[in-house]
């Protein structure tokens, strides 16, 4: 019974964890006596959010060495690939500037779709599916850099924001994603060469902790996916059409990223490398630079990637079970 049950949260851990998202989402707006504390609920978050996602970044640079953390000539394919595509959607927006409203909020979250960077937390599931968490890594500090230098260029024709100049833009981004990425990093090295001892107990013990804190991070990413879609005041038809935009761009994404990553052997590293996005991130940019009600669209994005990567879950563990099996068999 209880290796069942451990077999169960195994291969649905992710689904379990969005659901729990979902229900503590739907039970906290619901009880009357905690309506007064959601502005705490709202400030607690901005910081334990956070604290996961260094938490988990800091394992997985521990486990990662910084000579590891080399470009590769599949990463400029990935990067022109997404950044092209923005740009693409920006100067549509912009030449045809008279579109319908609706139509212009989809190429509006396709743009958000394609240019969000890698999630912080990539990494995690990378290395949990067998890939290459140290290539994942270098392109996820090479993606994030460059949407901070190129998405203000397009930004400033297609959805011009008064009183930003392209250099409050690129700080803006800059000051968002960096300390996240940058400061793990340091930590995890000083570690490493401070405090050997430490550093070894993390990464023979810790095996499955950056998992652990992954799977908390995504019940509230998801309850807070909840809240933007229900706060939103789109008609069900728009939302419809921006969840089936956020589910093509998904797909293609993660289609496009495995299909440059098996050119080079990298087809896992590849494929969450491009799909899989953060979420968080989305959600900003969409309320600092776009229309605020394409910030949906980084929520659907979101259920979009996860679900993907629980298929992806399911079929390695249960390749990793035939292998094992044919192993005792033999």
């Amino acid at each position: 019974m209880k290796i069942r049950v451990y077999s169960l949260l195994r291969n649905w851990s992710l689904p379990i964890a969005m659901l729990a998202g979902v229900v503590m989402y739907l039970l906290y707006v619901n009880i009357p006596i905690l309506d007064k504390t959601h502005k705490f609920v709202m400030s607690a978050l901005s910081v334990i959010q956070p604290a996961l996602i260094f938490i988990m970044l800091f394992m997985t640079f521990c486990k990662v060495r910084v000579t590891e953390l080399k470009p590769s000539l599949w990463h400029l394919w990935l990067l022109l690939f997404q950044l092209l595509t923005f740009a693409a959607l920006s100067l549509s927006i912009y030449f045809f500037e008279n579109m319908p409203p609706t139509v212009r909020v989809l190429f509006e979250a396709g743009m958000l779709c394609f240019v969000c960077p890698t999630a912080t937390a990539a990494a995690v599931i990378t290395a949990r599916l067998g890939g290459n968490s140290a290539s994942l890594v270098a392109y996820t500090m090479l993606v994030n850099m460059s949407v901070a230098l190129v998405s203000p260029l397009f930004l400033a024709l297609s959805h011009p924001v008064e009183g930003m100049t392209l250099l409050s833009s690129f700080w803006l981004i800059i000051g968002k994603v960096f300390p996240l990425l940058l400061m793990p990093l340091l930590c995890a090295v000083i570690l490493r060469h401070w405090f050997p001892r430490v550093h070894n107990f993390i990464v023979t013990k810790g095996r499955n902790w950056p998992f652990y804190h992954w799977l908390v991070a995504l019940s509230l990413a998801i309850a807070m996916t909840c809240s933007a879609i229900a706060q939103t005041t789109l008609p069900l038809y728009t939302l419809l059409c921006i969840a089936a935009t956020a589910l093509f761009c998904c797909l293609v994404q993660f289609a496009f990223g495995r299909y440059i990553g098996r050119r080079n052997g990298e087809t896992i590293t590849g494929g969450q490398a491009l799909g899989q996005k953060n979420t968080v991130f989305s959600i900003w940019f969409a309320y600092t630079f776009l229309t605020p009600v394409t910030a949906v669209a980084g929520g659907f994005y979101s259920i979009c990637h996860n679900l993907v990567n629980t298929w992806q879950l399911y079929r390695h563990n249960h390749r990793v079970k035939e292998d094992k099996e044919v192993t005792e068999t033999e």
